[in-house]
């Protein structure tokens, strides 16, 4: 096994869907963006919006977690290559967040990852830099969601 087949370089992966329950979107909102579309129906319908719709940063939330869930599976997963079994480390970060649509309370989102590619880091031998699209749909098909980051990967 090499590390783009370990990685499913050029595959995208499901990583799981999630309904934004009006209570929960609220909740979120409370805590962390509380703009009122996002936590109160009532002046939700009269805002830009139209609706209780979920802040982005729940939407991209929403995508770590599903994300982190999906990884784990990828670490126990049968390693038959050189070397370690590759160990996922923290992200450097992201760029080209893009909040697409408003997902409104009751929507079901599916949540996708694609790895792009990696290559080794100069500054830490032993590790490699995975590049990944991640994107999130509705139950049409429209995007909601899209940003591009990247994972440190200890791998030989």
């Amino acid at each position: 096994m090499t590390l783009d087949e370990f990685f499913r370089i050029g595959t995208t992966v499901t990583l799981g869907s999630h309904t934004f329950e009006p209570e929960a979107i609220k909740a979120f909102a409370r805590k962390y963006d509380p703009q009122i579309f996002h936590t109160d129906e009532e002046a939700a319908k009269k805002s830009v919006l139209g609706g209780l719709c979920a802040s982005g940063w729940h939407t991209a939330a929403t995508w770590m977690k599903l994300n982190l869930e999906n990884r784990m599976d990828a670490e126990i997963a049968a390693w038959s290559g050189p070397g370690p079994v590759p160990e996922f480390g923290p992200s450097p970060g992201f760029k080209n967040l893009k909040w697409l649509k408003p997902v409104y309370a009751g929507q079901t989102i599916t949540f996708t990852r694609t790895a792009l590619s990696h290559r080794p880091i100069a500054s830490r031998p032993g590790w490699r830099l995975l590049a990944l699209r991640s994107e999130a749909f509705d139950s049409t098909g429209a995007k909601v969601l899209e940003f591009e980051s990247a994972v440190l990967v200890k791998a030989e």
